[in-house]
């Protein structure tokens, strides 16, 4: 369409271009609002966002509820929530670029960059794991954030308005621990690899993790609602929801009455460690995934994909990306994240070319399985989004 519109040499045809543009458009819009309101009149969660990008370029957004309940502080589509471990895209993709300027390689051993750490040969596997071990999910390495004492920690930190502990301090929790299994025999989730991840990618770039995404990813895509969350104060920040019986002691309402978070969130660091918005998400979904977030081929390297269970052998785990080989809508490549008070979903479907992102302000009764909310929107919302890119071909 955009092509169209600056080839028109007809001032009348170039206007009525872009008038079934805006209208299409704005049928869009609607049409993701309508689904959006529909899904919180059925769950009942307190806001949403929604984004839909398109072949073609155009990302289509919508919102519904409430950035602060309490306030009535209505949800916008600009409004940013955490995007939690979705933010592993991040790392993953950094760790490629990387590799491509050749600083480091998936194959290097993790004890090659982090071997002379006092702490390292306590670490579960210590001598054998890879950095692709690390990305993948296979280094046979406990995570920290279901451990009891790390609860515990986390709790008692909450309680007393303590900063983050450092990623080191974090990584501690699981030195001394019986591996999982041997490095590279098996799949298992696990935020302390990531953090492990982080301080390799930061010894090697030579500056923060931070501003090596910024970088290379954020300011060249001009992901510019995209921020570190490594402060209370975020702007722009929904007020999260979470459940009064959750493991870390946090009240239902996690942010307090001048918009600062009652926890520290640079805790997760390299384990997610964004601030976004679900169009930003899905700008950058749709960049990364078709194959054109940085310079060179590396689409063969990120969906790389190992198995995460022998009963389920269409779904894989790439370099830092869910993938799903064989679904309804073709292949499916993404990441989900849930951090107290918020969850989020980036789903990119390749045959369609095309990526959905959507963030709830909220994980109660989502995280547990209560209820059927996540999976649900991922597929409306997959479906209406179909629609419009079957739309948008034949115009």
């Amino acid at each position: 369409m955009r092509h169209r519109l600056l080839a028109a040499a007809v001032l009348g045809a170039t206007a009525l271009v872009a008038s079934v543009t805006s209208a299409a458009e704005r049928t869009q819009t609607e049409a993701l609002q309508d689904m959006l309101d529909t899904f919180r009149d059925l769950y009942g969660f307190p806001g949403a966002t929604a984004a839909i990008a398109l072949p073609d370029g155009q990302i289509v957004t919508a919102a519904t509820g409430f950035a602060d309940a309490e306030a009535g502080v209505p949800m916008e589509p600009g409004t940013r929530m955490l995007a939690a471990s979705i933010g592993k895209t991040f790392v993953a993709a950094t760790a490629l670029a990387l590799e491509a300027e050749g600083r480091l390689g998936r194959d290097d051993l993790l004890s090659a960059h982090l071997g002379t750490r006092a702490w390292f040969d306590r670490l579960p596997n210590a001598e054998t794991i890879t950095l692709g071990d690390l990305l993948h999910h296979t280094s046979g390495l406990p995570d920290h954030v279901h451990m009891e004492a790390f609860g515990a920690e986390m709790a008692a930190r909450v309680a007393s308005g303590d900063d983050a502990l450092p990623p080191e301090a974090a990584i501690a929790f699981v030195l001394d621990s019986e591996p999982l299994f041997a490095a590279g025999d098996g799949w298992s989730y696990t935020d302390t690899g990531y953090l492990l991840l982080g301080l390799v990618l930061e010894d090697v770039a030579g500056e923060t993790y931070y501003n090596a995404v910024t970088a290379r990813f954020l300011t060249p895509l001009e992901l510019s609602d995209t921020r570190p969350s490594n402060l209370r104060t975020i702007p722009g920040l929904a007020v999260g929801y979470t459940a009064p019986d959750n493991p870390f002691g946090m009240p239902p309402r996690t942010m307090d009455d001048e918009g600062a978070l009652v926890w520290d969130p640079a805790m997760e660091w390299t384990g997610g460690g964004f601030a976004s918005t679900s169009r930003d998400l899905a700008k950058w979904g749709q960049t990364l995934f078709t194959g054109a977030a940085m310079e060179g081929s590396y689409l063969d390297r990120l969906l790389d994909g190992v198995p995460v269970s022998p009963d389920a052998p269409g779904v894989l785990y790439g370099a830092g990306v869910a993938i799903y080989s064989d679904t309804p809508r073709g292949p499916v490549y993404g990441h989900g994240g849930w951090i107290p008070g918020y969850v989020s979903s980036l789903r990119h479907y390749a045959g369609h070319e095309l990526t959905v992102a959507f963030q709830i302000n909220s994980d109660v009764g989502i995280v547990d399985d209560s209820t059927d909310l996540v999976p649900a929107m991922e597929a409306g919302l997959a479906d209406l989004a179909i629609e419009f890119a079957q739309e948008l071909g034949s115009l």
